[in-house]
């Protein structure tokens, strides 16, 4: 087993493990990594959906997504994330997110990790941008610090900045039934880790509509300049995937962003989320 740093800020991957085979010790290496990089990438796996499945309850308790047309037929955990279209039916989840965004935060308990396995990789684009948001947090100015403590974030399912149903980055769509699945949660705009205890802005795009309190015209022009600030390049790491890798992402300290892949161009991944099991 190797590591490899991905970026000098953040991001490792790891050859050389086959995660459907790890011993307690060696989980616990990974996991350790994990939580130290925020990023972390298994390259080169073989694995059933049970075995992915059961690699992704070491890390928390899995939650279905909203999205229930694309769960795998025989595990619902798993959510099909694809561009394939067979016999004129979409064999998956197209367009999953391709705006920064931090996975469950329109849940009471938000998600902990991300993992994807790559399936099938197109010959052009489909990685993944990430951006640290305990650096983003960390390189505030203190007056701004200070004016975002204890706020609290009002949260729904959905991309704020683009709500067109037709456009190729709002969200992905929820029938009707989905929709009346997801209701306003509340979570700190600079929210300590619930795992390293350090402190990270939260979901600051994509999700977070609002702030307790505030008027809506002034939240949403804080939440903006806040995004605007989280997704500087400097703070950014692009994932590209080969066939079999699998990633981990730390939804508690990141934002992430899909790219998007030529239609023609056939890309398939399983996606699981693990809930955090306290309240954030």
């Amino acid at each position: 087993m190797e590591f490899r740093k991905l970026s000098e800020s953040f991001g490792m991957e790891v050859t050389g493990v086959d995660l459907a085979a790890l011993t307690p010790e060696v989980f616990q290496r990974l996991k350790n990594a994990f939580y130290r990089h925020q990023v972390l990438v298994a390259r080169a796996q073989n694995l059933s959906a049970p075995q992915f499945l059961e690699f992704a309850r070491r890390l928390g308790p899995p939650e279905p997504h909203v999205i229930d047309q694309f769960h795998h037929p025989e595990h619902p955990d798993i959510l099909i994330l694809s561009n394939v279209v067979r016999g004129g039916k979409p064999a998956g989840l197209a367009d999953a997110g391709t705006y920064f965004h931090t996975d469950y935060s329109y849940l009471e308990k938000p998600a902990r990790a991300t993992l994807l396995y790559s399936i099938q990789v197109p010959g052009r684009g489909g990685d993944t941008l990430f951006a640290s948001q305990y650096a983003a947090y960390d390189e505030l100015t203190i007056e701004l610090k200070e004016k975002i403590r204890g706020l609290v974030a009002l949260h729904h399912y959905g991309n704020r900045d683009d709500l067109d149903e037709k456009s190729r980055t709002v969200a992905s769509v929820l029938s009707e039934e989905q929709r009346d699945k997801v209701r306003w949660v509340k979570h700190r705009v600079a929210r300590a880790h619930p795992v390293t205890g350090r402190t990270a802005l939260y979901a600051v795009n994509g999700t977070s509509f609002g702030i307790e309190g505030m008027a809506e015209q002034e939240a949403l022009e804080l939440l903006r300049g806040l995004a605007r600030h989280a997704t500087q390049e400097k703070y950014q790491l692009r994932l590209k995937y080969g066939v079999g890798d699998v990633v981990i992402w730390d939804n508690a300290s990141l934002l992430h962003s899909a790219t998007l892949t030529d239609p023609q161009d056939p890309r398939t991944l399983w996606r699981i989320t693990v809930k955090e099991e306290g309240r954030s």
